[in-house]
Protein backbone atom coordinates (compact mmCIF):
# COMPACT_ATOMS: atom_id res chain seq x y z
CA UNK A 1 0.00 0.00 0.00
CA UNK A 2 2.87 1.98 0.59
CA UNK A 3 3.78 1.64 -2.48
CA UNK A 4 1.14 3.13 -4.01
CA UNK A 5 0.31 6.08 -2.01
CA UNK A 6 3.02 8.20 -3.21
CA UNK A 7 2.52 8.09 -6.49
CA UNK A 8 -1.31 8.64 -5.68
CA UNK A 9 -0.54 11.83 -4.03
CA UNK A 10 1.97 12.56 -6.83
CA UNK A 11 -0.95 12.50 -9.11
CA UNK A 12 -3.52 14.58 -7.52
CA UNK A 13 -0.99 17.06 -6.64
CA UNK A 14 0.05 17.71 -10.34
CA UNK A 15 -3.61 17.39 -11.00
CA UNK A 16 -4.39 20.43 -8.44
CA UNK A 17 -1.69 22.29 -10.05
CA UNK A 18 -3.18 22.04 -13.52
CA UNK A 19 -6.42 23.18 -12.23
CA UNK A 20 -5.20 26.14 -10.26
CA UNK A 21 -2.95 27.42 -13.51
CA UNK A 22 -5.81 27.48 -15.39
CA UNK A 23 -7.13 30.72 -16.43
CA UNK A 24 -9.66 32.36 -14.77
CA UNK A 25 -11.17 33.80 -17.44
CA UNK A 26 -11.99 30.85 -19.33
CA UNK A 27 -15.72 30.52 -19.50
CA UNK A 28 -17.09 27.50 -17.72
CA UNK A 29 -20.49 27.38 -18.89
CA UNK A 30 -22.24 28.73 -22.25
CA UNK A 31 -22.97 32.03 -20.32
CA UNK A 32 -20.28 34.83 -19.99
CA UNK A 33 -18.48 34.57 -16.87
CA UNK A 34 -19.61 36.80 -13.58
CA UNK A 35 -17.36 39.08 -11.25
CA UNK A 36 -18.73 39.78 -8.10
CA UNK A 37 -20.04 43.52 -7.83
CA UNK A 38 -18.11 45.15 -4.89
CA UNK A 39 -20.47 47.17 -4.09
CA UNK A 40 -23.09 46.04 -6.22
CA UNK A 41 -25.22 48.94 -5.34
CA UNK A 42 -22.20 51.48 -6.82
CA UNK A 43 -23.37 49.30 -10.49
CA UNK A 44 -27.32 50.05 -9.68
CA UNK A 45 -26.85 53.81 -8.78
CA UNK A 46 -24.20 54.01 -11.98
CA UNK A 47 -26.82 56.47 -13.44
CA UNK A 48 -27.50 58.82 -9.91
CA UNK A 49 -27.17 62.46 -11.04
CA UNK A 50 -26.56 63.49 -7.08
CA UNK A 51 -29.52 65.39 -6.44
CA UNK A 52 -32.97 65.32 -5.97
CA UNK A 53 -35.34 66.54 -8.39
CA UNK A 54 -37.93 67.75 -6.06
CA UNK A 55 -38.01 70.52 -3.97
CA UNK A 56 -36.61 69.38 -0.30
CA UNK A 57 -39.09 70.41 3.36
CA UNK A 58 -37.96 72.42 5.79
CA UNK A 59 -34.26 72.99 3.75
CA UNK A 60 -34.00 69.48 4.93
CA UNK A 61 -33.94 69.48 7.95
CA UNK A 62 -35.97 67.83 11.01
CA UNK A 63 -36.34 64.97 12.74
CA UNK A 64 -34.39 62.39 13.07
CA UNK A 65 -36.07 59.05 11.41
CA UNK A 66 -35.93 56.69 14.07
CA UNK A 67 -38.07 58.56 16.52
CA UNK A 68 -39.93 60.37 13.83
CA UNK A 69 -43.07 59.02 15.52
CA UNK A 70 -42.98 60.59 19.26
CA UNK A 71 -42.56 64.03 17.26
CA UNK A 72 -45.84 63.38 15.21
CA UNK A 73 -48.61 65.17 17.55
CA UNK A 74 -50.98 62.35 18.58
CA UNK A 75 -49.80 60.34 21.65
CA UNK A 76 -52.09 57.26 20.94
CA UNK A 77 -50.21 56.75 17.46
CA UNK A 78 -46.53 55.69 18.65
CA UNK A 79 -48.29 53.46 21.08
CA UNK A 80 -50.40 51.66 18.52
CA UNK A 81 -47.64 51.28 16.48
CA UNK A 82 -45.61 49.33 19.42
CA UNK A 83 -48.72 47.33 19.43
CA UNK A 84 -48.96 46.40 15.94
CA UNK A 85 -45.26 45.64 15.65
CA UNK A 86 -45.98 43.24 18.64
CA UNK A 87 -48.69 41.45 17.37
CA UNK A 88 -47.42 41.34 13.52
CA UNK A 89 -47.61 38.01 11.46
CA UNK A 90 -45.10 39.59 9.02
CA UNK A 91 -42.62 40.33 11.66
CA UNK A 92 -42.53 36.69 13.47
CA UNK A 93 -42.34 35.39 9.64
CA UNK A 94 -39.69 37.96 9.52
CA UNK A 95 -38.14 36.62 12.87
CA UNK A 96 -38.14 33.11 12.04
CA UNK A 97 -36.66 33.76 8.89
CA UNK A 98 -33.36 35.12 10.45
CA UNK A 99 -33.51 31.95 12.86
CA UNK A 100 -33.70 29.75 9.36
CA UNK A 101 -30.44 31.84 8.33
CA UNK A 102 -28.33 31.88 10.75
CA UNK A 103 -29.15 27.81 11.20
CA UNK A 104 -28.23 27.47 7.40
CA UNK A 105 -24.75 29.92 7.95
CA UNK A 106 -23.83 27.45 11.07
CA UNK A 107 -24.29 24.67 8.92
CA UNK A 108 -22.69 25.96 6.14
CA UNK A 109 -19.38 27.01 8.31
CA UNK A 110 -20.00 23.38 9.91
CA UNK A 111 -18.81 22.14 6.22
CA UNK A 112 -15.68 23.52 6.35
CA UNK A 113 -14.53 21.95 9.32
CA UNK A 114 -12.98 18.49 9.88
CA UNK A 115 -16.09 16.03 11.03
CA UNK A 116 -15.32 13.89 14.20
CA UNK A 117 -17.88 11.30 15.51
CA UNK A 118 -17.62 8.64 17.98
CA UNK A 119 -18.20 5.12 16.50
CA UNK A 120 -19.31 1.73 18.84
CA UNK A 121 -19.71 -1.80 17.54
CA UNK A 122 -20.60 -4.94 19.19
CA UNK A 123 -20.88 -8.41 17.41
CA UNK A 124 -21.09 -12.13 18.56
CA UNK A 125 -21.16 -14.41 15.74
CA UNK A 126 -20.78 -18.12 14.59
CA UNK A 127 -19.36 -18.79 11.22
CA UNK A 128 -18.67 -22.60 11.22
CA UNK A 129 -21.07 -25.20 12.85
CA UNK A 130 -19.64 -26.60 15.97
CA UNK A 131 -16.81 -24.26 15.90
CA UNK A 132 -16.47 -21.07 19.00
CA UNK A 133 -18.87 -18.30 18.84
CA UNK A 134 -16.61 -15.20 17.96
CA UNK A 135 -17.11 -12.04 20.29
CA UNK A 136 -16.12 -8.45 18.98
CA UNK A 137 -16.04 -4.90 20.30
CA UNK A 138 -14.61 -1.77 19.16
CA UNK A 139 -14.69 1.82 20.31
CA UNK A 140 -13.66 4.55 18.69
CA UNK A 141 -13.52 8.02 16.20
CA UNK A 142 -13.80 8.52 13.09
CA UNK A 143 -12.55 11.95 11.12
CA UNK A 144 -13.46 13.79 7.89
CA UNK A 145 -12.28 16.37 5.46
CA UNK A 146 -13.02 17.48 2.56
CA UNK A 147 -9.97 20.12 1.81
CA UNK A 148 -11.87 23.16 0.32
CA UNK A 149 -9.50 23.22 -3.13
CA UNK A 150 -11.32 25.91 -4.84
CA UNK A 151 -13.20 28.23 -2.28
CA UNK A 152 -16.50 26.36 -3.19
CA UNK A 153 -17.04 25.64 0.65
CA UNK A 154 -16.21 28.95 1.33
CA UNK A 155 -18.61 30.22 -1.69
CA UNK A 156 -20.78 28.69 0.40
CA UNK A 157 -20.03 30.13 3.60
CA UNK A 158 -20.02 33.76 2.12
CA UNK A 159 -23.68 33.38 0.47
CA UNK A 160 -25.38 32.08 3.38
CA UNK A 161 -24.15 35.15 5.38
CA UNK A 162 -25.26 37.25 2.50
CA UNK A 163 -28.71 35.62 3.22
CA UNK A 164 -28.35 36.27 7.29
CA UNK A 165 -27.75 39.92 5.93
CA UNK A 166 -30.43 40.15 3.57
CA UNK A 167 -32.92 38.62 6.73
CA UNK A 168 -32.31 40.81 9.02
CA UNK A 169 -32.46 43.77 6.58
CA UNK A 170 -35.81 42.01 5.48
CA UNK A 171 -36.78 42.49 9.33
CA UNK A 172 -36.60 46.01 9.34
CA UNK A 173 -38.14 46.26 6.14
CA UNK A 174 -41.07 44.40 7.35
CA UNK A 175 -40.68 47.02 10.46
CA UNK A 176 -40.74 50.07 8.50
CA UNK A 177 -43.73 49.04 6.05
CA UNK A 178 -46.05 48.17 9.23
CA UNK A 179 -45.36 51.54 10.63
CA UNK A 180 -46.07 53.43 7.78
CA UNK A 181 -49.30 51.22 7.11
CA UNK A 182 -50.74 52.02 10.32
CA UNK A 183 -49.67 56.15 9.79
CA UNK A 184 -51.69 55.92 6.78
CA UNK A 185 -54.74 53.98 8.44
CA UNK A 186 -54.68 56.37 11.92
CA UNK A 187 -54.38 59.63 9.12
CA UNK A 188 -57.21 58.34 6.92
CA UNK A 189 -59.34 57.81 9.75
CA UNK A 190 -58.83 61.04 11.39
CA UNK A 191 -59.26 62.84 8.56
CA UNK A 192 -62.48 60.95 8.07
CA UNK A 193 -63.88 62.08 11.45
CA UNK A 194 -62.84 65.40 10.49
CA UNK A 195 -64.98 65.29 7.26
CA UNK A 196 -67.39 63.22 9.18
CA UNK A 197 -68.12 66.06 11.37
CA UNK A 198 -68.69 68.40 8.43
CA UNK A 199 -71.33 66.46 7.23
CA UNK A 200 -73.29 66.11 10.42
CA UNK A 201 -72.82 70.04 11.06
CA UNK A 202 -74.45 70.70 7.50
CA UNK A 203 -76.80 67.68 7.97
CA UNK A 204 -78.21 68.89 10.98
CA UNK A 205 -78.45 72.56 9.25
CA UNK A 206 -80.04 71.58 6.19
CA UNK A 207 -82.60 69.85 8.75
CA UNK A 208 -83.33 72.98 10.37
CA UNK A 209 -83.73 74.66 7.27
CA UNK A 210 -86.24 71.49 5.97
CA UNK A 211 -88.47 72.16 8.82
CA UNK A 212 -88.77 76.22 9.00
CA UNK A 213 -89.42 75.68 5.45
CA UNK A 214 -92.01 72.86 5.68
CA UNK A 215 -93.72 75.03 8.37
CA UNK A 216 -93.79 77.92 5.98
CA UNK A 217 -95.19 76.24 2.94
CA UNK A 218 -97.57 75.26 5.61
CA UNK A 219 -98.64 78.49 5.75
CA UNK A 220 -98.27 79.49 2.14
CA UNK A 221 -95.80 81.53 2.37
CA UNK A 222 -92.87 79.47 0.08
CA UNK A 223 -93.97 77.31 -2.86
CA UNK A 224 -93.83 73.89 -2.09
CA UNK A 225 -91.63 73.15 -4.85
CA UNK A 226 -89.22 74.94 -3.05
CA UNK A 227 -90.08 73.11 0.27
CA UNK A 228 -89.07 69.46 -1.75
CA UNK A 229 -86.01 71.44 -2.76
CA UNK A 230 -84.78 71.92 0.77
CA UNK A 231 -86.32 68.33 2.03
CA UNK A 232 -84.28 66.84 -1.17
CA UNK A 233 -81.18 68.12 0.05
CA UNK A 234 -81.52 67.29 3.96
CA UNK A 235 -81.78 63.56 2.62
CA UNK A 236 -79.11 63.56 1.01
CA UNK A 237 -77.12 64.95 3.52
CA UNK A 238 -78.29 62.28 5.84
CA UNK A 239 -77.14 60.14 3.15
CA UNK A 240 -73.57 61.54 3.18
CA UNK A 241 -73.44 61.32 6.98
CA UNK A 242 -73.88 57.56 6.83
CA UNK A 243 -71.48 56.82 4.01
CA UNK A 244 -68.53 58.80 5.87
CA UNK A 245 -69.49 56.91 9.50
CA UNK A 246 -68.92 53.70 7.23
CA UNK A 247 -65.76 54.92 6.09
CA UNK A 248 -64.51 55.65 9.31
CA UNK A 249 -65.98 52.32 10.71
CA UNK A 250 -63.62 50.52 7.86
CA UNK A 251 -60.86 52.09 8.99
CA UNK A 252 -60.94 51.45 12.59
CA UNK A 253 -61.66 47.81 11.76
CA UNK A 254 -58.25 48.21 9.55
CA UNK A 255 -56.59 49.53 12.67
CA UNK A 256 -58.08 46.65 15.30
CA UNK A 257 -56.50 44.17 12.57
CA UNK A 258 -53.17 45.42 12.86
CA UNK A 259 -52.93 46.18 16.37
CA UNK A 260 -55.17 43.40 17.84
CA UNK A 261 -56.74 45.17 20.25
CA UNK A 262 -60.61 45.22 21.48
CA UNK A 263 -62.48 47.63 19.06
CA UNK A 264 -64.02 49.16 21.99
CA UNK A 265 -61.01 49.80 23.91
CA UNK A 266 -59.42 50.97 21.16
CA UNK A 267 -62.39 52.98 19.75
CA UNK A 268 -62.48 55.11 23.67
CA UNK A 269 -58.62 55.82 23.07
CA UNK A 270 -59.66 57.45 19.49
CA UNK A 271 -62.02 59.72 20.89
CA UNK A 272 -59.73 61.60 22.53
CA UNK A 273 -58.61 63.28 19.83
CA UNK A 274 -61.29 62.82 17.38
CA UNK A 275 -61.14 64.49 14.33
CA UNK A 276 -57.73 66.08 14.88
CA UNK A 277 -55.39 65.43 12.10
CA UNK A 278 -51.49 65.05 13.44
CA UNK A 279 -49.09 67.00 12.23
CA UNK A 280 -45.77 65.69 11.22
CA UNK A 281 -42.46 67.26 12.87
CA UNK A 282 -40.58 66.94 9.69
CA UNK A 283 -37.92 64.64 8.44
CA UNK A 284 -34.20 64.83 7.87
CA UNK A 285 -34.19 64.44 3.86
CA UNK A 286 -31.35 63.52 2.92
CA UNK A 287 -29.15 65.88 0.75
CA UNK A 288 -27.75 63.22 -2.00
CA UNK A 289 -29.74 60.09 -3.43
CA UNK A 290 -26.88 58.17 -2.82
CA UNK A 291 -27.15 58.57 1.30
CA UNK A 292 -30.46 56.92 0.38
CA UNK A 293 -29.08 52.85 -0.34
CA UNK A 294 -27.04 53.34 2.94
CA UNK A 295 -30.65 53.22 5.02
CA UNK A 296 -33.15 51.40 3.03
CA UNK A 297 -33.32 47.88 4.25
CA UNK A 298 -34.76 46.68 1.20
CA UNK A 299 -32.05 47.89 -0.82
CA UNK A 300 -29.80 46.35 1.81
CA UNK A 301 -31.65 42.95 1.22
CA UNK A 302 -31.57 43.34 -2.48
CA UNK A 303 -27.68 44.25 -2.57
CA UNK A 304 -27.16 41.14 0.26
CA UNK A 305 -28.94 38.74 -2.64
CA UNK A 306 -26.65 40.20 -5.60
CA UNK A 307 -23.82 39.01 -3.09
CA UNK A 308 -25.07 35.67 -1.86
CA UNK A 309 -25.83 35.04 -5.83
CA UNK A 310 -22.07 35.59 -6.66
CA UNK A 311 -21.19 33.28 -4.32
CA UNK A 312 -23.53 30.35 -5.69
CA UNK A 313 -21.74 31.02 -8.71
CA UNK A 314 -18.20 31.02 -7.26
CA UNK A 315 -19.46 27.30 -5.56
CA UNK A 316 -21.04 26.01 -8.58
CA UNK A 317 -17.44 26.62 -10.90
CA UNK A 318 -15.80 24.72 -7.59
CA UNK A 319 -18.46 21.70 -7.99
CA UNK A 320 -17.00 21.45 -11.93
CA UNK A 321 -13.71 20.94 -10.42
CA UNK A 322 -11.60 18.19 -8.95
CA UNK A 323 -12.60 17.74 -5.06
CA UNK A 324 -10.20 16.26 -2.36
CA UNK A 325 -11.64 14.54 0.80
CA UNK A 326 -9.45 12.69 3.80
CA UNK A 327 -10.17 10.48 6.34
CA UNK A 328 -9.36 8.67 9.19
CA UNK A 329 -10.25 6.50 12.33
CA UNK A 330 -8.46 5.20 15.36
CA UNK A 331 -10.46 2.37 17.68
CA UNK A 332 -10.10 0.28 20.54
CA UNK A 333 -11.03 -3.34 19.72
CA UNK A 334 -11.64 -6.68 21.44
CA UNK A 335 -11.79 -9.41 20.09
CA UNK A 336 -13.05 -13.04 22.37
CA UNK A 337 -12.58 -16.42 20.28
CA UNK A 338 -12.13 -19.80 22.04
CA UNK A 339 -11.83 -18.66 25.49
CA UNK A 340 -8.49 -16.38 24.34
CA UNK A 341 -9.11 -12.35 24.38
CA UNK A 342 -7.10 -10.36 22.26
CA UNK A 343 -7.14 -6.49 23.12
CA UNK A 344 -5.32 -3.44 21.14
CA UNK A 345 -6.00 -0.14 19.26
CA UNK A 346 -6.52 -0.23 15.60
CA UNK A 347 -6.10 2.57 13.10
CA UNK A 348 -5.97 3.54 9.90
CA UNK A 349 -5.36 6.85 8.48
CA UNK A 350 -6.83 7.62 4.44
CA UNK A 351 -7.99 7.05 2.24
CA UNK A 352 -7.13 10.55 0.40
CA UNK A 353 -9.35 10.64 -1.80
CA UNK A 354 -9.71 12.93 -5.23
CA UNK A 355 -12.32 13.01 -7.44
CA UNK A 356 -12.25 13.95 -11.15
CA UNK A 357 -15.26 15.11 -12.69
CA UNK A 358 -15.61 13.25 -16.55
CA UNK A 359 -19.26 12.88 -17.46
CA UNK A 360 -21.78 13.95 -16.06
CA UNK A 361 -24.49 14.69 -18.84
CA UNK A 362 -23.50 18.57 -18.37
CA UNK A 363 -24.82 18.22 -15.73
CA UNK A 364 -22.47 20.37 -13.43
CA UNK A 365 -22.55 22.97 -16.25
CA UNK A 366 -25.57 24.02 -16.30
CA UNK A 367 -25.87 24.35 -12.63
CA UNK A 368 -23.31 26.99 -12.90
CA UNK A 369 -25.78 28.36 -16.14
CA UNK A 370 -27.79 28.47 -13.81
CA UNK A 371 -26.53 30.07 -10.85
CA UNK A 372 -24.82 32.55 -13.77
CA UNK A 373 -28.57 33.80 -14.66
CA UNK A 374 -29.69 33.91 -10.91
CA UNK A 375 -26.72 36.42 -10.56
CA UNK A 376 -28.03 38.33 -13.58
CA UNK A 377 -31.47 38.48 -12.12
CA UNK A 378 -30.58 39.27 -8.97
CA UNK A 379 -28.48 42.42 -10.34
CA UNK A 380 -31.62 43.06 -12.19
CA UNK A 381 -34.00 43.33 -8.98
CA UNK A 382 -31.45 45.60 -7.40
CA UNK A 383 -31.30 47.84 -10.23
CA UNK A 384 -35.21 48.31 -9.93
CA UNK A 385 -35.03 48.18 -6.74
CA UNK A 386 -33.06 51.86 -6.40
CA UNK A 387 -35.27 53.19 -9.41
CA UNK A 388 -38.53 52.24 -7.06
CA UNK A 389 -36.86 53.58 -4.15
CA UNK A 390 -35.90 56.92 -5.58
CA UNK A 391 -38.97 57.24 -7.35
CA UNK A 392 -40.87 57.13 -3.95
CA UNK A 393 -38.84 59.22 -2.38
CA UNK A 394 -39.20 62.23 -5.24
CA UNK A 395 -43.02 61.37 -5.44
CA UNK A 396 -43.59 62.10 -1.43
CA UNK A 397 -40.98 65.28 -1.67
CA UNK A 398 -43.60 66.35 -4.63
CA UNK A 399 -46.62 65.91 -2.63
CA UNK A 400 -45.21 67.68 0.23
CA UNK A 401 -44.30 70.78 -2.00
CA UNK A 402 -47.64 70.60 -3.53
CA UNK A 403 -49.45 70.40 -0.56
CA UNK A 404 -47.57 73.73 0.70
CA UNK A 405 -47.83 75.40 -2.64
CA UNK A 406 -51.72 75.11 -2.09
CA UNK A 407 -52.48 76.03 1.29
CA UNK A 408 -52.70 79.29 1.26
CA UNK A 409 -54.70 79.40 -1.67
CA UNK A 410 -57.52 76.44 -0.28
CA UNK A 411 -57.15 78.20 3.08
CA UNK A 412 -58.28 81.81 1.55
CA UNK A 413 -61.07 80.13 -0.79
CA UNK A 414 -62.62 78.26 2.77
CA UNK A 415 -62.77 81.36 4.20
CA UNK A 416 -64.01 83.22 1.49
CA UNK A 417 -66.80 81.10 1.20
CA UNK A 418 -68.10 80.74 4.69
CA UNK A 419 -68.31 84.83 4.46
CA UNK A 420 -70.72 84.20 1.25
CA UNK A 421 -72.46 81.86 3.08
CA UNK A 422 -73.30 83.76 5.94
CA UNK A 423 -74.00 86.54 3.63
CA UNK A 424 -76.33 84.57 1.36
CA UNK A 425 -78.17 83.01 4.43
CA UNK A 426 -78.54 86.66 5.81
CA UNK A 427 -80.37 87.45 2.67
CA UNK A 428 -82.21 84.49 2.19
CA UNK A 429 -84.07 85.33 5.48
CA UNK A 430 -84.67 88.62 4.06
CA UNK A 431 -86.03 87.65 0.89
CA UNK A 432 -83.29 88.53 -0.97
CA UNK A 433 -81.88 85.53 -2.24
CA UNK A 434 -83.73 82.30 -3.26
CA UNK A 435 -83.16 78.81 -1.40
CA UNK A 436 -81.40 77.99 -4.97
CA UNK A 437 -78.83 80.59 -3.80
CA UNK A 438 -78.60 79.53 -0.20
CA UNK A 439 -77.97 75.35 -0.88
CA UNK A 440 -75.35 77.17 -3.86
CA UNK A 441 -73.73 78.94 -1.04
CA UNK A 442 -73.64 76.22 1.44
CA UNK A 443 -72.30 73.65 -1.08
CA UNK A 444 -69.58 75.55 -1.90
CA UNK A 445 -68.54 76.74 1.67
CA UNK A 446 -68.72 72.45 2.29
CA UNK A 447 -66.61 71.93 -0.68
CA UNK A 448 -63.93 74.39 0.89
CA UNK A 449 -64.33 72.94 4.35
CA UNK A 450 -63.23 69.73 2.68
CA UNK A 451 -60.74 70.31 0.93
CA UNK A 452 -59.15 72.43 3.92
CA UNK A 453 -59.00 69.05 5.78
CA UNK A 454 -58.34 66.74 2.54
CA UNK A 455 -55.25 68.87 2.20
CA UNK A 456 -54.34 68.32 5.57
CA UNK A 457 -55.11 64.90 5.44
CA UNK A 458 -52.73 64.24 2.37
CA UNK A 459 -50.54 66.39 3.51
CA UNK A 460 -49.84 63.99 6.56
CA UNK A 461 -49.95 61.13 4.25
CA UNK A 462 -46.90 62.42 2.39
CA UNK A 463 -44.62 62.92 5.28
CA UNK A 464 -45.97 59.45 6.45
CA UNK A 465 -45.03 57.83 2.17
CA UNK A 466 -41.35 60.06 3.06
CA UNK A 467 -40.86 58.69 6.56
CA UNK A 468 -41.75 54.45 4.59
CA UNK A 469 -39.14 55.72 1.22
CA UNK A 470 -36.13 56.85 3.47
CA UNK A 471 -36.01 53.48 5.24
CA UNK A 472 -37.47 54.43 8.44
CA UNK A 473 -34.48 54.80 10.48
CA UNK A 474 -32.76 51.90 9.81
CA UNK A 475 -29.08 51.69 9.46
CA UNK A 476 -26.81 48.33 8.36
CA UNK A 477 -25.02 49.26 11.79
CA UNK A 478 -28.58 48.65 13.62
CA UNK A 479 -28.14 45.56 15.20
CA UNK A 480 -31.61 43.05 14.92
CA UNK A 481 -30.60 41.39 18.08
CA UNK A 482 -32.37 43.86 19.90
CA UNK A 483 -35.31 43.58 18.52
CA UNK A 484 -35.19 39.75 18.61
CA UNK A 485 -34.86 39.86 22.08
CA UNK A 486 -38.12 41.57 22.92
CA UNK A 487 -39.91 38.50 21.47
CA UNK A 488 -37.08 35.90 21.09
CA UNK A 489 -38.09 33.13 19.30
CA UNK A 490 -38.31 29.21 19.98
CA UNK A 491 -36.51 27.62 19.50
CA UNK A 492 -33.15 29.76 19.05
CA UNK A 493 -29.92 29.06 17.19
CA UNK A 494 -27.19 30.64 17.44
CA UNK A 495 -23.57 30.28 15.51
Amino acid sequence: MNRLFLPTLMAAAALVGCATTASPASPVSPVSPVSPVSPPLAVALAADTGAWQAPLPHGGRGAELANWWRGFDDPLLPGLIDAAQAASPSLSSARARIERARATLVASDAVARPRLDAVATAQRARSVPEAPATSNAALGVQAAWEIDLFGGIAAGQRASAQRLRGAEAGWHEARVSLAADLGTVFVNLRGCEAQLQQAQADAASREATARLTSQSAAAGFTAPADAALVRASAAQARSQVRAQQAQCDTLIKALVELTDRPEPALRQQLAAHTARLPQAAGLATLALPAQLLQQRPDLAAASAAVQAAAADVAAARADERPRLSFAGSLQLAGLRSGGVSTDGSVWSIGPLQLSLPLFDGGSRRAATAAQVAAYDEAVAQLQGSVRRALREVETALVALDSTAARERDVMAAATDFEVSLTATEARQRSGLASLLDLEAARRNALLARSAVIELQRERAAAWVALYRSLGGGWTPAEAVAAALNQNPPTPSVRP
